[in-house]
């Protein structure tokens, strides 16, 4: 054992002998990271049941949500306290986690025997547990879908400021008398919505959170500008008991969601990037700049919030779509992650908060380390014209679509060159050099409609060809080899061997890079919307998906501009069959431009 190792477990034993109650685990340094000396096989693996404080399902019983629970059995042995890893999830029944879709797995008597992901094999050994935490009303959690207060119920528990009990219903309690108080939340794409709303509320024990593809508001999952999209809640999810007592509360939500695109008080308690400035957690997230599950549009903005409140961030950020980086870049994701659960669960100064803050991958595997994002250096601002181009400067002229919910953008952007009626293409010049487009573009529209109610699509498109992650849906931009590899110790149980996997690529002749929808109605606040008159010219300005995207010389950017996205919007919804005729001197592409 070298003298930098001795002296880690020292100090930490010392620490723990003096102070118990609050003290780390007695763990190992070895260059730097966390060694694992625990046994996985002997950890603790238990369930408690933990009151959030509500009773959503008003079954006048204080909802109780499953905290599946492993950790290390020694340091619990020397009452030695130990961090938590946290996901807070839905879906650990009926849809599983991670690329195999691996649900929790119990053994007769009820004990956890499979914990989905590698998170448990990987650093229970290291002196972390691991809680798997039911979202009210799914798996083998009571209550209704309220995720933020699922997961803070476990983390004040954590903290002795809240009451867990042995069973569902029973009246045993149980303490965490293991934990230590710092927790850091993770998950993909539900789960890392709620590590970020409960990062946004401020909760004390949360040290850092590391959403994966993760919603920072839910208006823009439902709705975009105005543009209504159709509502979908927690009811798929929940388990036979809750799916009769939180019908009212489902049918509650969805009444003061409203289906008319307006913003309103419900959805200002799920706006999150208004909420940054509580966030006491670190963050990592990930995010795909193709992902058709969470538009990037929760990325940008929440990101810049973040940069704007000085929270310690960190970012990998893709070409792939719906994916976790375990399944793009496996063995760098696996170190970053470590040594980043390292310096904000067990305090380990290793400088992970100052490397540079941004991984970003610019074509399939190739990937490039920056200090910030966006990395602007200026903005450009662009005009369509009656010939189908894109200038420096406003022209005259109009150009008319005629709203056709069959068909989407998808389609929009085949045939450029041919007229369509349900949208019109705009295309610069090619262009001279390799030209990146970083951050958050906007688009404003000057239109009037022949109806009192008109939806705008607006696409931003690379024409030219290439080779790219597959993203057209179902595809993921990943594919599954039949070799694995095992990440961490495992049990017959639960092996933390997972398929190998690498890019899924495919020849291309063009690319959709954005995407952004408006009701023009909401042309003057998204609180309100109003009806149009018809023939009245109004003027909106909306956003386009958060991106970052190099468009190769010679290739020609465009704006594609339709009615209702037959892609995104809720075919059950009305057909609207607006004829919306634009005005080109008042309709811009702004565009942030970066150094490639």
């Amino acid at each position: 054992m070298g003298l930098k190792t001795l002296t880690a477990t020292v100090v930490a034993t010392l620490l723990l002998t003096a102070a118990p109650a609050v003290a780390s685990p007695a763990f190992v340094l070895r260059d730097g990271v966390s060694e694992p000396v625990f046994s996985y096989e002997k950890a603790i693996r238990e369930t408690a049941w933990v009151e959030t404080g509500q009773d959503l399902d008003r079954d006048g019983q204080v909802d109780r949500v499953a905290a599946d629970i492993i950790r290390p059995a020694e340091p619990a042995a020397r009452g030695q306290r130990v961090p938590v890893i946290m996901d807070v999830s839905p879906y650990f029944e009926k849809v599983g986690r991670g690329n195999e879709r691996q649900p929790k797995t119990y053994l007769p008597d009820g004990t956890p025997s499979q914990f989905p992901l590698f998170y448990d094999n990987y650093f229970v050994p290291r002196g972390y547990a691991v809680v798997l935490v039911d979202v009210g009303g799914t798996n083998r959690s009571s209550g209704c879908f309220d995720d933020v207060a699922s997961g803070n119920g476990v983390v004040n528990w954590l903290n002795g400021r809240a009451q867990a009990f042995r069973t569902p219903f029973g009246p045993e309690r149980v303490r965490a008398g293991w934990a230590n108080g710092s927790v850091g939340a993770i998950g993909k794409s539900q789960d890392g919505a709620t590590a970020i709303g409960m990062a946004a509320s401020g909760i004390e024990g949360l040290k850092t959170i590391v959403p994966i593809a993760g919603v920072s508001s839910y208006y823009e999952v439902h709705n975009s500008h105005g543009a209504y999209f159709g509502w979908a809640g927690g009811a798929g999810f929940y388990n036979e008991r809750a799916e009769k007592l939180c019908r009212p509360f489902e049918e509650d939500n969805a009444r003061r969601a409203g289906t008319d695109g307006n913003f309103n008080e419900y959805w200002r308690g799920l706006d999150y990037v208004a909420k940054t400035g509580k966030v006491r957690a670190s963050v990592f997230a990930s995010m795909g700049f193709h992902d058709l599950n969470v538009n990037p549009i929760q990325f940008g903005p929440w990101w810049e919030a973040l940069n704007a409140h000085g929270v310690p961030r960190k970012a990998w950020l893709h070409q792939a779509a719906h994916v976790d980086p375990f399944d793009l870049d496996r063995s760098l994701f696996v170190r970053t992650l470590h040594r980043w659960f390292d310096r904000w669960l067990l305090g380990v100064r290793n400088g992970v908060e100052t490397e540079p803050a941004i991984r970003v991958e610019h074509t399939p595997d190739r990937w490039t380390d920056e200090r910030h994002w966006p990395p602007v250096t200026g903005t450009r601002v662009v005009w369509p014209s009656v010939s189908g181009g894109l200038g420096n400067r406003p022209s005259p002229g109009t150009a008319s679509v005629t709203d056709d919910p069959a068909r989407g953008a998808s389609r929009w952007v085949e045939n450029p060159s041919q007229p369509s009626p349900d949208r019109v293409v705009f295309a610069g010049e090619p262009v001279p050099v390799d030209t990146r487009v970083a951050g958050t573009a906007t688009v404003t529209v000057t239109a009037r409609s022949d109806k009192p109610s008109a939806r705008l699509g607006a696409v931003l498109v690379d024409y030219g060809p290439a080779t790219v992650r597959n993203t057209t849906w179902p595809a993921l931009g990943t594919k599954d080899l039949t070799t694995r590899s095992c990440w961490g110790a495992g049990t017959a149980a639960d092996t933390g061997c997972f398929l190998d996997t690498v890019a899924d690529l495919t020849t291309v002749d063009k690319q959709i890079v954005a995407t952004g929808w408006a009701d023009l109605g909401h042309h003057r606040s998204l609180w309100r919307g109003e009806p149009l008159v018809p023939g009245k010219a109004y003027t909106m300005t909306f956003r386009l998906s958060s991106l970052d995207h190099v468009v190769a010389v010679g290739h020609r950017l465009a704006l594609v501009l339709g009615g209702t996205d037959g892609d995104m919007f809720d075919p059950a919804l009305p057909a609207l069959g607006s004829r919306v005729t634009i005005e080109l001197g008042g309709t811009s592409l702004s565009v942030p431009i970066a150094r490639v």
